[in-house]
Parts: C-alpha cells; sequence; structure tokens
C-alpha cells in the first residue's frame, strides 16, 4: 500500500510539473519586445532608407504599420521595402507552432529566425517550375499533366485526363479536393502518400478543367514532382542551387514528408529578409543584382491572375493571388504569396514595392483579414 500511495504522489507531482511547463511556454515565457521600425542595417543583406526618402510619409507608414502589430493578431514581423531598399523592420515576440504542430508556444523572433511561411513554398515552386521550364526540363503548362504519368490512365478519370500543367498551376483542375477544413483536409493527407500523382488524380472531377478555382495543395505536390522528375534532384536542392544561393539565402530549410520529399505545398521555413529578397526578385522582372535567374517571361505570365477565387476580389494564377489597392484616386494591381497563419508577401509593382508579414495565427480568420488590409495602409502612405 505504501508503494501504491508513492507511485500515485509521483504522478500527480509529475502533472502539475507538466502543467507547469505547458503553462509557461504557452502562456507565461517571457518572449523578446518589440524592435522596430528602423532596420538591422548592421546585416549588411539589405541596403537600407529613410523611409521619406523612399516617398513614405513616415507617421502614415507607422500608423499602418501599428494598427496591424497592436492588435490582437499574433504578428511576428512586418517588413517594407522600396526600390530595393528596406525602409521598416519589425520583430515582436508571440506564439508559434511547427507545421502541423498541436501546440503554440511563446517565442521570440528577429531577423535571423527562420519563420514557418506555409503555403508561400507554392508560389516559390511555380518560381522553380519557371526556373526548370526555361532550361526545357519540364513539360510546357500546356501540355497534358498525366502524358508525364501514363500508368496513372488506370486511376484518373476520361476528363481528368484532359487537365495541363497550367490548370494545377492556377488551381483550376477541377478534381474535387477540400483543404483547411478539419477531418476533411485532403492536403494533409499528402503527407504521407508514397504515390501523390495517384493521389491526387485519383479524386473525381466537379468541374470541367480551367473553368473554376479550388484551393489544392495537391496540384502544387505534382508540380513539384514534375520539376523533381525532370531536373533529376529533389526539389529543396534544386531550389539551394538555382535560386536560394545565387541569392545569398544560406538559412533556410524546407520540411520533408514521411518519405523525405519536401512538401512544395507546405513548411518552407525562410527568414523575413530572404522573404522580402523573393519580392524583389519578382518586382526586378526574374533578375537578383543583375543576373536572370527567373525566365522574365515567366514572371510576366505569373502575374496575370486569370480565376476570381470568391476571397474579397482576390484573383489567382500560377500559385500567386491577387488583388487591388487605391492610390491617388486609382486601383492598382498587387500580387502576393500567401501562406496560413498570416504569412505573406505582397509585391506592388506599379509602386516598386514588397511588403512581408509572418505571424502565428494559423487557420485564425481576423489576423488573415488584417494582413491583407495592411497593403492598403502602407500603398497609403507613400506620397511619391
Amino acid at each position: 500500500m505504501k508503494n501504491t500511495g508513492r507511485i500515485r504522489w509521483m504522478w500527480r507531482v509529475a502533472a502539475v510539473l507538466l502543467a507547469f511547463v505547458a503553462a509557461w511556454l504557452t502562456w507565461l515565457r517571457p518572449v523578446a519586445p518589440r524592435v522596430g521600425p528602423v532596420p538591422a542595417s548592421r546585416l549588411g543583406d539589405w541596403p537600407t532608407a529613410a523611409p521619406a526618402a523612399e516617398g513614405f510619409d513616415d507617421r502614415s507608414l507607422g500608423q499602418a504599420a501599428d494598427a496591424l502589430l497592436d492588435g490582437p493578431f499574433n504578428v511576428h514581423a512586418l517588413l517594407v521595402e522600396r526600390h530595393g531598399r528596406l525602409v521598416a523592420e519589425y520583430y515582436q515576440g508571440g506564439r508559434d507552432r511547427s507545421v502541423y504542430g498541436l501546440v503554440s508556444w511563446r517565442q521570440s523572433f528577429g531577423p535571423m529566425q527562420l519563420h514557418d511561411v506555409r503555403s508561400v513554398g507554392k508560389s516559390v515552386t511555380s518560381l522553380l517550375y519557371g526556373i526548370a521550364l526555361g532550361d526545357g526540363r519540364v513539360p510546357d503548362p500546356s501540355a497534358r499533366v498525366l502524358a508525364s504519368y501514363p500508368a496513372l490512365d488506370r486511376v484518373a478519370s476520361g476528363a481528368a485526363r484532359a487537365i495541363r500543367v497550367q490548370q494545377l498551376l492556377d488551381m483550376s483542375s477541377g478534381l474535387a479536393w477540400r483543404e483547411g477544413e478539419p477531418g476533411l483536409d485532403d492536403e494533409l493527407r499528402l503527407f504521407w502518400k508514397r504515390d501523390i500523382p495517384a493521389y491526387v488524380f485519383g479524386h473525381r472531377m466537379v468541374h470541367a478543367p480551367g473553368s473554376t478555382f479550388n484551393y489544392n495543395g495537391g496540384g502544387t505536390a505534382v508540380l513539384a514532382d514534375l520539376i523533381a522528375r525532370g531536373v533529376g534532384m529533389p526539389l529543396d536542392a534544386y531550389a539551394r542551387e538555382r535560386l536560394f544561393r545565387p541569392m545569398g539565402i544560406s538559412s533556410w530549410t524546407w520540411v520533408h514528408d514521411v518519405h523525405g520529399r519536401p512538401m512544395a505545398f507546405n513548411g518552407l521555413r525562410l527568414r523575413p529578409r530572404d522573404l522580402l529578397k523573393i519580392g524583389r526578385l519578382v518586382l526586378d522582372h526574374g533578375q537578383w543584382h543583375g543576373r536572370q535567374l527567373v525566365p522574365a517571361a515567366w514572371i510576366e505570365r505569373s502575374l496575370q491572375p486569370k480565376l476570381a477565387t470568391g476571397v474579397s476580389d482576390f484573383r489567382y494564377g500560377a500559385q500567386w493571388w491577387a488583388g487591388t489597392a487605391r492610390w491617388r484616386g486609382q486601383d492598382i494591381a498587387w500580387h502576393a504569396a500567401f501562406g496560413n497563419g498570416g504569412q505573406r508577401l505582397f509585391v506592388v509593382p506599379r509602386l516598386d514595392l514588397a511588403i512581408v508579414t509572418t505571424a502565428g495565427a494559423y487557420d485564425e480568420m481576423p489576423t488573415a483579414i488584417a494582413v491583407n488590409r495592411l497593403v492598403q495602409g502602407v500603398v497609403s502612405s507613400i506620397r511619391k
């Protein structure tokens, strides 16, 4: 009886300690206070400038940033650059969790920390497809996808055999696909599936290919498979050689699935400063410091959104979102890579402007709305 009582006592102590550790990590752990807006120029990877030197009204830009960072949105970083110069850079601690994590921990964030950018990896995958296409290593977007997978004729329906690569890029394949719905998430199953193309094309057809937008990370996974097959190396190795290393992006990871493949549709981790470099690459038509990394024609093609999404006035094409902001009484276009939780890369070509946010608000709609509205606040702060 004494041993039984001692064991119960030890279990109770362990439970209390575990509860304390969980409470500490989740709610009580101190994190770094907010820093910004002055960029950390000592890092040397971005030229910096005062906002006014690049045409911003300093006060208006600060108000737009404060409205987001002061709100209950769990935003971790906000960066703004124009004409290739970083003009504002904010970081603050908050809760976060990794890919498919179940618990949020309080963490500090700064210019050297990697951040999970979730589906922003889809837009990066599109850039990699453009590079591989320029090398003649992947099918033209007009090609039927199943021409590269003849064995799938026995899996896919007759209508699915007509799906083109472009329709995977535009998320208009017509395949039934549910993503982001608790308990009904087809994307989550991609983590386990050995034969991803067979899994994706095994879904039934519900729309004519090219007719209807339906968010589908499975299509991105097939695009990544086409890249890996064509270039003869995994997607992350190709990204390192042809995109990240030439841009000086050395600190990054791409989470793998259970079969050791980088998850193109999810799991890319970058420093916010390096994500901002992707924005500058797009604004400069695929060039980085004068070197053409992504064909200019691919960038131009990617920034011509085709399909209404049903989300606000946003449109979609080539794994990029698009919308408009008002400036001087006119609608001007922005394009963006979106990631669940508040991860955003906005580019506004008319203003030569790029904006990055990272956050830990996964599946939280108020934060998604707030970071989407940020682009209007930043645009409105530009005076010339």
